[in-house]
């Protein structure tokens, strides 16, 4: 079946875009997201420690009631984009200094076209209507996307920045990146990025390593691990290499912890 609007990206890459909503207060703008994500061709939504226990059931979900009831719930971002490769967090830059690359919003499609090309999984994520993404939610970010609004009025409802974001997804996509492609086969010299689930691990490996090191003091840990977070989407390692330093890492750590032992 031909898809009514050709600019609209095809089941097998927006099948691989999450919109994910952290921490939603009130069910019309999850409703809303949906609705949006339908008008669109989108169908995975992702719902991060959600205020309203019912929000499954949402009136503004007009025409998009399967989003709402397929829809994952998770108790935290880290576990609802554990599988993605491309983190992009969305908000405004009038009250928080960003700790990773800031992308102009009509920048993002050519960016996450190409992720979805070689065979990557992105999530799109969206912070609650009071404040938006916290400092410790944009640390699972590889970039920040800013959606330009007027310094009088910069914030967005959450359904209407749903709706801003994927219409320009949908609109700035060319016809070379909806042709659908087979992922890149991952020989020796390209390999797929690592999932952010796989980055999460290496941080904790890399940071009880640091502990048994003494490399800082208990007060610090926190801290590291944000920064260690930050660090690794920064530098983006292959899925290969992400296992090959995690194996590393659980060989200095078990070294580190038999010396300990053995001094004793």
């Amino acid at each position: 079946m031909p898809l009514y609007n050709h600019f609209l990206l095809p089941e097998n890459q927006s099948g691989r875009l999450d919109v994910v909503l952290v921490s939603p207060r009130n069910p019309l703008n999850i409703g809303a997201a949906a609705r949006a994500m339908a008008n669109f061709g989108f169908t995975r939504l992702a719902v991060v420690a959600p205020y309203a226990p019912n929000w499954r059931e949402a009136r503004s979900a007009v025409g998009a009631p399967q989003q709402l009831l397929d829809a994952k719930e998770s108790a935290t971002l880290a576990e609802a984009v554990s599988h993605c490769t491309l983190v992009v967090g969305t908000g405004t830059l009038t009250y928080r200094k960003p700790e990773q690359p800031v992308v102009s919003l009509p920048l993002l499609a050519p960016l996450i076209s190409r992720e979805l090309a070689r065979g990557g999984h992105v999530a799109v994520v969206f912070g609650p209507e009071k404040h938006g993404l916290t400092r410790e939610d944009l640390s699972y970010c590889h970039m920040l996307v800013e959606i330009p609004t007027d310094e009088r009025q910069p914030s967005m409802n959450l359904g209407q920045a749903v709706a801003v974001c994927l219409y320009e997804l949908a609109s700035r996509v060319s016809e070379e990146t909806c042709t659908p492609k087979a992922p890149e086969p991952e020989t020796e010299h390209t390999h797929s990025v690592a999932a952010s689930g796989d980055l999460e691990l290496l941080a904790g490996v890399v940071e009880e390593a640091m502990t048994a090191a003494g490399y800082s003091p208990r007060s610090m840990q926190a801290a590291n691990h944000h920064d260690l977070r930050l660090l690794l989407r920064r530098l983006a390692p292959s899925s290969r290499d992400t296992r090959r330093i995690l194996g590393l890492f659980r060989r200095i750590l078990w070294r580190l912890n038999r010396n300990q032992k053995s001094s004793y």
